[in-house]
C-alpha cells in the first residue's frame, strides 16, 4: 500500500492558490468598476447626442420641402427617466464592484462579495464571467476559513 501525501504541504499550496485567486478577484472587481465608468460616460454621450437630436427641429426638416414633423417632446421626456435608471444602476454596480475588491483585499465581507457576484452574473459576458469566478473561488473551504481567521483578533 502507498502512504498518502503529507498534509501539511498541500494545505500550503492550496493557500498560495486561495491567496493567488482572491488576489485576482479582487483585481477584476476593480476592472469591471473601471469599465461601470466607462459605460457611464457612453450613457452620457448618448444622452447628449439625443438631446442634441431632439432639440434641434431644423435637423428634422425634409429638404424637399414637405416638412416631416419633428419627434415627439413626450418621447425624449420618457427617455430622460431611462437614462437616469440606467446611470444609477452604472453607478452602483461600479460602485459596488470596487468596494467588493477592497472587502476581498482585506478578507471582509465575503456575504456581500457574494451578492455582488450575484449582480454581476447579470451583466452579460464580463460580469457574467466574473460572477460565477467569484462564487467558485469564495465558496471554496478553504476560501471560508481564510475569511474566518482574519475576522479573528490576534491572539
Amino acid at each position: 500500500m502507498t502512504t498518502p501525501p503529507p498534509l501539511q504541504p498541500l494545505l500550503r499550496d492550496q493557500r498560495k492558490v486561495d491567496a493567488d485567486h482572491l488576489k485576482l478577484l479582487a483585481v477584476f472587481h476593480y476592472v469591471l468598476g473601471g469599465l461601470a465608468v466607462l459605460g457611464l460616460g457612453f450613457l452620457l454621450l448618448h444622452w447628449f447626442m439625443m438631446n442634441a437630436f431632439v432639440g434641434n427641429p431644423e435637423m428634422w426638416k425634409d429638404p424637399s420641402g414637405k416638412g416631416a414633423p419633428p419627434p415627439p417632446q413626450a418621447f425624449f421626456a420618457i427617455f430622460k427617466w431611462f437614462y437616469l435608471f440606467m446611470g444609477t444602476m452604472i453607478v452602483v454596480a461600479g460602485v459596488s464592484n470596487v468596494v467588493s475588491g477592497l472587502c476581498i483585499q482585506a478578507r471582509r465581507g465575503r456575504v456581500f462579495s457574494l451578492i455582488v457576484a450575484g449582480i454581476n452574473c447579470l451583466c452579460f459576458p464580463f460580469g457574467t464571467v466574473l460572477g460565477v469566478f467569484t462564487f467558485v473561488v469564495l465558496l471554496r473551504e478553504s476560501v471560508a476559513e481564510v475569511y474566518e481567521a482574519a475576522g479573528r483578533p490576534a491572539a
